[in-house]
């Protein structure tokens, strides 16, 4: 990796891990950006054994480092597998809990919210799993605040998110984290997935075989987005679609799990995140060409949305930084 990337993230492989997260933390955290310019991690993966049974059987891993390799991470994701009633590795574990107390960021994706359990780091704290392994889960770990039904939870410096997919929308929120909306927008777009989904999103979201021919909020999301300056009541978004607003409100339950105005509101602090890195320095501006009214309610939902206030924000994304 280029030495511009300051920011290390290992991924923890053990036996029985599931290839499609490991292949997501590849593909949002170790791919070389020449699109940005520059690479945004410094990637590597590691292992308690030199050679390494994926889930399965399905191929094994080798030629990886060691897990000295977690001792100076910034990130560590740790291991996600299937098998969940086999204790992980108590060499794993030890790595883990390390890893926490020198103030290192983890991260679990679906089925890591058991390892980062049984390493003890997740007492107290919020923490969600898989929605099948919710009953398993709470029943040997009480003491975690499980979250099933959502698509990630970001509890600070530990983040754990659901199956599969949902991997993907806690790797783009973490590059959100880090480097902004602007840039989680170039990573998204190469990864042809949608750059922001939050995290209260359900896990599982029913999709019946349609009656109409097309029931597709695209046409009208895309609308929507090119309008966020204007009003946009749910009304107005129902008549654009040509249904009824109770109607709009059932699509959007079903195909993206949110209601319209969470998925407004979403939409319009991504693009005031983006103007204020693009380097606009009047949040009673930033407020307007967003729909957001006024520079407090810019302060009030960002804070909200993202963790930082309009200056903070500017600080730490803005052309300057």
């Amino acid at each position: 990796m280029s030495q511009e990337s300051s920011h290390r993230v290992v991924v923890i492989v053990d036996e029985n891990s599931n290839p499609f997260e490991l292949g997501c933390a590849t593909e949002i955290f170790g791919l070389r950006r020449p699109e940005i310019g520059r690479d945004l991690y410094d990637f590597r993966l590691c292992s308690p054994a030199p050679r390494t049974l994926m889930r399965d059987g399905f191929f094994t891993l080798t030629g990886v480092a060691g897990l000295d390799a977690t001792e100076d991470a910034d990130t560590v994701i740790v291991p996600n597998r299937p098998d969940v009633e086999v204790p992980r590795r108590p060499a794993v574990l030890d790595a883990v809990r390390r890893a926490h107390a020198r103030g290192a960021r983890l991260v679990g994706f679906c089925s890591g919210a058991f390892t980062l359990a049984e390493a003890g780091v997740l007492d107290g704290r919020r923490a969600t799993a898989h929605w099948q392994w919710a009953h398993e889960f709470r029943t040997r770990f009480p003491a975690v605040r499980l979250e099933p039904d959502v698509l990630f939870v970001d509890d600070g410096d530990i983040l754990t998110a659901a199956g599969s997919a949902a991997a993907l929308d806690l790797g783009l929120h973490l590059v959100r984290r880090d480097h902004g909306a602007e840039i989680a927008g170039i990573v998204s777009r190469r990864l042809v997935f949608a750059a922001h989904r939050d995290g209260g999103q359900r896990q599982f979201i029913e999709r019946p075989v349609p009656d109409l021919p097309d029931e597709s909020l695209a046409p009208v999301l895309a609308w929507a987005q090119q309008h966020l300056d204007t009003t946009l009541t749910i009304t107005a978004l129902a008549a654009r679609a040509a249904v009824s607003p109770a109607t709009l409100h059932r699509r959007f339950q079903a195909q993206l799990g949110t209601t319209p105005l969470a998925w407004l509101t979403a939409e319009r602090v991504t693009l005031a995140c983006r103007l204020i890195e693009l380097g606009e320095t009047r949040f009673d501006v930033v407020a307007r060409r967003t729909g957001l009214g006024t520079a407090a309610n810019l302060r009030a939902l960002m804070r909200r949305e993202t963790g930082l206030n309009p200056s903070d924000y500017r600080r730490r994304f803005g052309p300057a930084s």
